[in-house]
């Protein structure tokens, strides 16, 4: 294996866990859809779930970069 899918394998899982971290806190509901109110929706982010926000970011724009260079590589 090359380093560009290590990074790949590695980002994908740790953004379905950030993913999961931000979503368990709104309950079966939100996991599955349900239970969108205003409140939910219009939430402003606070300590935790504001570093987890920003971490699902990085993490997503890193695993668009690897896999858009490695595709650029690929050529």
């Amino acid at each position: 294996m090359d380093v560009l899918t290590i990074v790949q394998i590695v980002s994908a899982i740790l953004l379905v866990i950030c993913i999961i971290l931000q979503r368990s806190g709104a309950g079966i509901e939100g996991a599955l859809g349900g239970g969108s109110s205003y409140e939910s929706v219009r939430a402003t982010r606070r300590g935790f779930d504001k570093f987890i926000f920003i971490i699902t970011i990085v993490i997503g724009v890193l695993f668009v970069a690897a896999c858009a260079i490695q595709i650029l590589l690929s050529r």
